[in-house]
């Protein structure tokens, strides 16, 4: 998935599901169907996983396919059978290596590419690719993830894919190639887009100074916004003040919103920001899948 020109334009090659076969995957593999058709796209179905020393001494000593990896070939060639078409046949890519290395990669092998995985984003971790085995991956790919959670709706069955966006920045440079992402989607889906920044509450203390505030980001907004998107879209732009999780859900619950678009920063220490970062709070709890876009 790439975008081209001046103008935002998607291209989307691949579309790389990532399963753990559990249950909180298969709306995420529901996704990669749709999007695959949507795009007319390569739907890639693949499963990481790490040998068993049994296994692993049954194929170098034996030479053989151990019993772990065949299981897991079959079961990953029904799950591609499953998500097939008329139109598109699912490939079947089994992968061995840590998700969060070996997933990335394929992306890359196969770009421009749309990674689509699930998560239950809460708990203990059971699977490899849920919980923080997810922000993982997210956070180790240039390609952009959809992420979906344990409380999104799935998807509809008539295309457009997404109707609504919402496009959430902090107005980071870094972040700000989520913009672009969000602008090229909603053209092509022909959805409605929705940009919202918010301001920490601390803001309020000086009346004077927050509507000073509000006025410049409202022009921040305005100028992340082409002028050609008021041909393909009705953009809005809201600065509101609060916390930025709960003005977020709150746009999502109230204004049907079916794809949150966020720009996530690259950093050395995810061991620290496991389960905590604020997108991926947002990606456990939301309505609807959510697109982050590494800056």
């Amino acid at each position: 998935m790439e975008v081209q020109g001046e103008r935002p334009a998607v291209s989307v090659g691949s579309i790389v599901y990532a399963t753990d076969f559990s249950t909180c995957s298969e709306n995420a593999g529901a996704y990669a169907k749709m999007l695959a058709g949507f795009f007319s796209a390569r739907l890639l179905v693949t499963h990481a996983f790490l040998l068993t020393q049994a296994a692993m001494e049954v194929e170098q000593l034996k030479g053989k396919l151990s019993k772990q990896r065949e299981d897991l070939r079959v079961r990953l060639e029904q799950k591609a059978k499953e998500l097939s078409s008329s139109s598109f046949e699912a490939e079947a890519v089994l992968l061995v290596g840590h998700p969060n290395e070996v997933i990335p990669a394929l992306a890359e092998k196969r770009a421009p590419a749309l990674i689509v995985l699930g998560t239950h984003g809460a708990g203990r971790v059971e699977h490899e690719l849920i919980g923080s085995a997810a922000e993982k991956i997210l956070r180790s790919t240039p390609w952009p993830c959809l992420t979906v959670g344990p409380h999104t709706a799935p998807p509809s069955k008539d295309p457009p894919p997404f109707r609504r966006i919402l496009y959430a920045t902090d107005l980071n440079p870094s972040t700000a190639r989520a913009a672009q992402y969000a602008l090229a989607l909603a053209e092509q889906a022909g959805a409605s887009i929705d940009v919202l920044n918010v301001i920490p509450e601390v803001a309020l203390e000086d009346p004077a100074g927050w509507e000073e505030l509000r006025k410049q980001h409202q022009d921040d907004l305005r100028r992340l916004i082409p002028e050609q998107a008021n041909e393909f879209s009705s953009p809005h732009t809201f600065v509101e003040p609060g916390t930025a999780y709960e003005r977020i859900m709150g746009h999502l619950e109230q204004d049907a919103i079916d794809l949150l678009v966020l720009g996530i920063r690259k950093t050395p220490f995810l061991s620290l920001e496991m389960r905590t970062s604020g997108a991926f709070r947002l990606i456990a709890n939301a309505p609807c899948p959510v697109l982050t876009v590494m800056g």
